[in-house]
């Protein structure tokens, strides 16, 4: 019996003392929805297999002691089938034990459902656009958007088992004033001049500059006599690079496309998948700015002021008002946002009804304004429009900080990650930590076959349970004839607890938006399941001469462990391979492999 029907049973009980008349003043419409009273593990095992607080919880509307609720939920619960004994502790807690047979009937499920178990629907007739990573298109893709890579995929692949409809997206920032930034960078390279002080530096950019000078060659081009427009130089004398000219534009077409290729060249090789690479410059082209405009000012969130164009944002909460047009007439940064908003919730195809942001740390003085323009358009914030704000990335190697790339410069990059510690420990380092908190990247630790390193410690589980089936094949044990009430000892039962909880952390991790639970549960069945790979067997092994002198209670115990009879090693061969699929579940939810041998 899992977690989740032990609440419904609750559920079931408070409705039947309702009705009964046994619940004092308590009436149905008080009571919580079905599977949401908490059961939760007792830290001491003394307490039982799992506890609840239904009855404090309905006491105050009831009009009842706790306590005396409590018995009667308690009365009811002993005569459910699957349930050992029952006991009301403390100021109204009960506690529930189960025999073995029905605490392992989630090993059947687990064994039954395969990849779908814990997978739910509660999510399901919503689209969620979760846009995460959407780096410029400027360079290589730095740590912190590497980060937003792991989590924001982890974190597709969590809702989609929930039952959303989730749709990937990569917003491209392919126009405004960084563009002609890496544009003028490209050409002061092509020239052997400095960086312009406002550009962009690293062997990248040179790199990228003589991949632009052979193509437009090859093309017949000799892109370097293009005409050139002198940006005179700045104050202390430094080149400030060309202005509007043919040549720059040359550079900009042809060098912008290269870093898509390479940032989604990247993507792959993280395993990350989009369904939309979208186009910033595509809300100018195609008239999408200036209705998002229209339609603010015809709600009347638009006005005029010193020759620019304000959104009147105060309005709806935001802490002061913005600017979208210039007084020069060139559009704000601002613009675009609002037209990208409007654009994800009215498209033809899969509009969104929730629309996530996944920004850097840098980006949290854009929430006000952002909610502000959520709301402006007869949305619901936190609701329509969510903002996750992600945190820094300290990449850590010998104790210190490092900055290991010679192509970017002084930064570390997605590229630079996966050559030093690989795909699976790179998004399994970046996922599991909450992404409000800071996270340090321990380059030996995460390259080391230790218990130590997080993600060697939950794949080597999978692994030996591999291992497991394995030698249960070489001495022609299987699951049939399994006594799945011979599945009693402590760590058993801690093994199919761990199990039991699964469905209910994923859809925790899918409602909270947090990713990492799934990571730290994986660690937790670990934990649990080479514990249990140490003391119990499934392949029998012959006692030793000590063992078998032994008193006799201590030598049948020994040889139930060590050389368990047919129907309990087939009973611990099917716990050993439920908690293999469920570490393959979550291993994959996280873009990790699962391998089978280590």
């Amino acid at each position: 019996m899992s977690p989740e029907a032990l609440s419904a049973l609750l559920y079931s009980i408070a409705q039947q003392l309702v009705s009964e008349g046994q619940a004092g003043d308590l009436t149905v419409d008080l009571i919580p929805g079905e599977s949401r009273f908490a059961v939760m593990r007792p830290k001491d095992r003394a307490h039982g297999d799992w506890a609840s607080n239904a009855a404090m919880q309905l006491a105050k509307q009831a009009g009842m002691k706790p306590r005396d609720l409590a018995e009667l939920f308690a009365a009811r619960l002993r005569d459910a089938d699957g349930v050992m004994s029952v006991e009301v502790a403390g100021p109204g807690f009960i506690n529930i034990t189960l025999d073995s047979a029905s605490a392992a009937q989630v090993v059947d499920r687990a064994l039954a459902e395969g990849a779908a178990f814990g997978r739910n629907d509660h999510l399901a007739g919503r689209t969620l656009n979760l846009e995460f990573v959407s780096a410029n298109p400027t360079g290589p893709i730095h740590i912190g958007g590497t980060r937003w890579a792991a989590v924001g995929d982890s974190m597709a692949r969590v809702l989609e088992a929930n039952g959303a409809d989730v749709v990937r997206e990569y917003y491209f920032n392919d126009h405004g004033e960084q563009i002609n930034r890496f544009a003028k960078s490209l050409v002061a390279a092509a020239h052997g001049e400095p960086t312009p002080v406002d550009g962009y530096k690293g062997a990248y950019i040179d790199e990228i500059a003589r991949r632009v000078i052979v193509e437009a060659n090859a093309d017949g081009i000799d892109i370097l006599d293009l005409p050139r427009v002198d940006g005179g130089a700045d104050e202390k004398g430094e080149p400030l690079g060309e202005g509007d000219s043919a040549q720059r534009e040359e550079f900009r077409k042809r060098a912008v496309p290269m870093m898509f290729d390479e940032i989604q060249h990247s993507m792959q090789e993280f395993r990350v998948h989009f369904d939309v690479w979208f186009h910033e410059n595509s809300l100018y082209e195609d008239g999408e700015v200036e209705k998002a405009i229209d339609d603010l000012r015809a709600r009347g969130d638009i006005y005029e002021k010193d020759g620019a164009t304000w959104f009147a944002s105060t309005k709806h909460g935001d802490d002061k008002d913005r600017v979208i047009i210039k007084s020069d007439g060139n559009y704000a940064y601002f613009a675009a946002d609002i037209a990208y908003y409007r654009n994800k919730r009215h498209r033809a195809n899969h509009p969104a009804d929730v629309a996530i942001y996944m920004l850097g740390a840098d980006h949290h003085g854009y929430i006000g304004r952002m909610m502000a323009m959520c709301a402006a358009f007869g949305d619901k914030p936190g609701d329509n429009m969510q903002i996750l704000i992600g945190q820094l990335v300290n990449v850590m190697k010998d104790g210190k900080a490092v900055r290991m790339s010679k192509r970017a410069g002084n930064v570390v990059t997605i590229d630079d990650l996966i050559d030093a510690i690989g795909v699976d420990a790179s998004r399994y380092s970046l996922a599991r930590t909450d992404y409000n908190s800071p996270v340090d990247i321990d380059l030996d630790l995460l390259a080391s076959h230790s218990n130590d390193n997080p993600v060697y410690y939950v794949q080597y589980a999978h692994a030996r349970s591999c291992n497991v089936d394995r030698n249960a094949a070489a001495a022609n044990i299987t699951r049939h004839g399994a006594d799945m009430a011979l599945l009693d000892t402590e760590a058993d039962g801690e093994v199919i607890a761990m199990l039991a909880q699964w469905p209910s952390v994923l859809a925790q991790a899918g409602d909270m938006r947090a990713p990492h639970r799934i990571a730290h549960y994986l660690e937790d069945l670990a934990a649990a399941y080479h514990k249990w790979y140490n003391v119990e067997r499934v392949v029998p092994m012959a006692l030793t001469e000590a063992e078998e002198r032994a008193d006799d209670a201590t030598r049948e115990a020994t040889r139930i462990a060590k050389c368990p009879e047919p129907a309990r090693s087939a009973a611990r061969l099917k716990l050993n391979d439920a908690v293999q699929t469920v570490i393959a579940n979550g291993l994959d939810l996280l873009g990790v492999t699962a391998p089978d041998k280590m």
